[in-house]
């Protein structure tokens, strides 16, 4: 079983959610990427969330909030991803680069429009109190 390692930032705001759609893709993804070869998971998230968003978390406030693993969206049977989520502030403003083509903030009503990883989250935000 292959399994995809990612990093996310779990950004909330008026208990909606920060997510992303790249370009030729289906559904909305939380915010994050990849790890490159030797990096931490806070190397990753400043990493991905700058190349994403144009802006910059501030790293002493980086804190884990949980691991989701689901089917990976637009992968065969099988390929699964596991999420590691984080929480961190940021500088800046919030601005999709050239990978990015859309920006939303979501509530649980849209749940339908994100990838299955997502969905996990988006259930235990709920439940948690923090989306709407």
């Amino acid at each position: 079983m292959q399994v995809i390692d990612k990093l996310a930032w779990i950004e909330i705001q008026d208990k909606q959610i920060l997510s992303t759609r790249s370009f030729g893709k289906d559904a909305f993804y939380i915010p994050g990427g990849k790890r490159e070869p030797g990096e931490t998971d806070a190397q990753t998230l400043i990493r991905e969330i700058k190349e994403e968003l144009s802006v910059d978390l501030q790293p002493e406030t980086i804190n884990y909030l949980g691991t989701f693993e689901a089917q990976a969206h637009g992968h065969a049977e099988g390929i699964l991803v596991k999420m590691q989520c984080y929480t961190a502030k940021y500088t800046g403003t919030i601005t999709a680069t050239s990978e990015i083509e859309e920006v939303d903030w979501l509530s649980h009503a849209d749940k339908p429009r994100v990838s299955a990883v997502d969905k996990i989250i988006f259930d235990w935000l709920k439940e948690q109190g923090q989306l709407l």
